[in-house]
C-alpha cells in the first residue's frame, strides 16, 4: 500500500475542549461528583435551618428540622471521609491516581509508544 492509498480518507482530529485522555475525563467526573455532593449537603442543611426558622415553636417541626441539620452534618462527614479514603487507597496504595493540584489524573495503561 502506498502513501496515497493510506491517506484516502484523511485524518480525524480530536475535538477541541474535550479531554482526549480517559484518565483526565474520569478524574474530572470524580471532581464534579464531589462538588455536586457538597452542594447537595449544603442545600439540605439550609433547608433544615429554614424549616427550623418557620417552625413557629412547634415541637415536632423543630425536631424534624434538627434531624435534617444533623443528617446534613453527617453527610458532610461521609463525603469528607469518602474523599480521604478514596485518596489514600487510589493514590498511596494502588498508585492509580496522581494528584495534579487541580484534580486527579488517572494513570491508565497505554498500548503502544
Amino acid at each position: 500500500m502506498n502513501l496515497a492509498q493510506a491517506d484516502i480518507f484523511g485524518t480525524i482530529a480530536p475535538p477541541t475542549g474535550v479531554p482526549t485522555d480517559a484518565g483526565a475525563f474520569i478524574g474530572g467526573a470524580i471532581n464534579i461528583f464531589i462538588i455536586i455532593a457538597g452542594i447537595a449537603v449544603l442545600i439540605y442543611m439550609l433547608s433544615g435551618a429554614f424549616d427550623w426558622i418557620i417552625s413557629g415553636g412547634e415541637k415536632e417541626r423543630i425536631v424534624k428540622a434538627q434531624q435534617k441539620i444533623t443528617n446534613a452534618v453527617i453527610g458532610i462527614f461521609i463525603v469528607i471521609f469518602a474523599l480521604a479514603l478514596f485518596n489514600v487507597i487510589a493514590t498511596q496504595v494502588l498508585h492509580i491516581f496522581t494528584d495534579t493540584g487541580g484534580g486527579w489524573q488517572i494513570n491508565l495503561p497505554k498500548i503502544g509508544p
